[in-house]
């Protein structure tokens, strides 16, 4: 045991930090914070630096210095730079720089602040980027799909419930449908958004602070939306990464479904869609192959989207309130990655959509020979025999019954037929027109007559396609705003302490 003892501390060190914590935690952490958190962790020093300053709080020579230090400091060589375990963390590699170029006044930077609100800030502004890009990628995506519907309104497939023929519709009714549910998801990355949005700043340990900074001035100078008024709260609560895992994962599951039915419509059995040649590759073996890759690793990576996404609440679920600053060293990484791989999907099958073929012969051609329109059949004796549904439905579904008992398509469905079951059931025969039973087995008059709103009728889809587009419009105005605001905030931060340094 003694033995034991003596060879790990050899090989661990007497020291902080140990060899073994260095390389699964210390380490990690430093990568991702270098590449990540560097630029937010400067905007946040320029923040509190000139919000100190405009309160009173460090002599107008030191803010100087300070600023000096700030500018000078080589952003680049730190990125650059590999984890040596002199410093616990990239936070006191930073601040050791600043006092080696501005001395002691370098000191005062950290005046009424603590890691904890600071860090808390640097998180928020980092992620509340990874979901502006999903949510703006997201839109573009959303435009596409539109653009895509707005061809394919007359375009008449069979849907499928259960997984077999339902009904006929149209292919711009079911991307419609798409494009509903990610305007949804895209207005849940929003709230995520607006819940991120908020500064942590001044908060300090978790008491704030017995000076008299300002915790408003401070959120405006990053571009945040307001305070995350108490200030246990704002180091402790975790609700905002939360917020965004569960928006970021259930949109990757509504667009997962979505890719599984590309993925089934590019077979030659199914023989719907076409992917164009910068989307697919071949085999190895096999000439005739046209794989849709492009696809298939969409599906993988929202799984995986999903996944990172669940576990971050799963790292939120088992860190006690008072402790989430530590945690989210290794739990940010999770939320960035999945919102990141969010955003990479939706521009992936933006791209894909734009280019996508579609079989629109053998898409009309199998709602013809299928089963689907015969609701509409049984809609038609409603209105032309005054039948009750129930029995309507009772008459057609026993010839269909009929005809698939021998294996025959519906262009047998003869009106001979129809009065067969009608006579069993009704005990007569219908009133019902040769052209009348026609009309009602077509697809194309089956998709047309359906306008209440909602409905696949060509002229109800352009409607809301054009609503789909007036919603979306105040989206994109919104996340050009955010945009707008956060990059003009960011660059005014180094404009003010250039102002002063020019002026000094």
């Amino acid at each position: 045991m003694q033995q034991s003892h003596q060879e790990s501390v050899i090989k661990e060190g007497t020291n902080f930090p140990g060899k073994t914590y260095a390389e699964v935690v210390l380490e990690p952490a430093y990568i991702q914070a270098k590449n990540e958190l560097l630029s937010p962790m400067m905007a946040v020093n320029k923040a509190h630096l000139i919000m100190l300053a405009e309160q009173g709080l460090i002599p107008g020579e030191e803010g100087l210095r300070i600023a000096a230090a700030i500018q000078t400091l080589d952003l680049d060589r730190l990125r650059r730079s590999a984890y040596t375990g002199q410093f616990e963390d990239l936070f006191f590699e930073v601040e050791h720089e600043l006092l080696a170029l501005a001395g002691d006044a370098a000191g005062n930077l950290h005046l009424a602040r603590s890691r904890n609100d600071m860090g808390i800030a640097i998180y928020r502004i980092v992620l509340r980027e990874k979901l502006l890009n999903a949510i703006r990628s997201a839109l573009l995506l959303h435009r596409s799909l539109r653009a895509f519907a707005w061809r394919h309104r007359e375009t008449v497939m069979v849907a499928h419930t259960h997984t077999q023929q339902a009904q006929p519709t149209t292919l711009a009714h079911y991307i419609a449908a798409v494009s509903d549910s990610l305007e949804r998801d895209i207005r849940r990355l929003r709230t995520a958004f607006a819940g991120c949005n908020r500064s942590s700043l001044g908060a300090a340990a978790l008491a704030t602070s017995g000076f008299a900074v300002s915790r408003e001035r401070a959120a405006e100078l990053l571009a945040f939306d307001g305070l995350v008024e108490n200030s246990y709260d704002a180091v402790s609560g975790a609700d905002y990464a939360g917020e965004a895992a569960a928006a970021v994962q259930l949109a990757a599951v509504n667009l997962g479904r979505f890719i599984q039915d590309l993925l089934l419509w590019c077979t030659q059995e199914f023989a719907v869609l076409r992917v164009a040649d910068p989307y697919v590759q071949v085999s190895s073996i096999m000439p005739q192959k046209r794989n849709p890759v492009s696809i298939e690793h969409m599906r993988s990576l929202l799984s995986a989207c999903a996944g990172d996404a669940g576990t971050v609440l799963s790292m939120i679920h088992n860190t006690p309130f008072g402790d989430i600053v530590d945690t989210e060293d290794d739990m940010q990484p999770y939320a960035w990655k999945s919102a990141a791989s969010l955003e990479a999907v939706y521009r992936l099958l933006t791209r894909v959509i734009e280019s996508l073929d579609v079989n629109a012969d053998v898409l009309l051609e199998r709602a013809r020979r299928s089963f689907a329109p015969v609701t509409e059949l049984a809609d038609t004796l409603v209105r032309a025999e005054r039948l009750s549904f129930r029995t309507a439905h009772a008459i057609v579904s026993r010839a269909v019954s009929e005809l698939t008992a021998q294996g025959a398509s519906v262009d047998r469905l003869t009106l001979g037929l129809v009065n067969e079951a009608a006579a069993g059931i009704i005990g007569r025969p219908l009133q019902l027109k040769e052209s009348e039973l026609r009309l009602a087995l077509d697809p194309i008059h089956f998709v047309r007559i359906r306008s209440v709103r909602g409905g696949p009728a060509p002229a109800e889809i352009g409607r809301a396609l054009q609503e789909q587009e007036r919603r979306l419009e105040d989206l994109q105005q919104w996340a050009e705003r955010k945009t707008g605001s956060i990059e003009r905030s960011l660059s005014g931060l180094d404009e003010t302490l250039a102002g002063w340094t020019a002026n000094s």
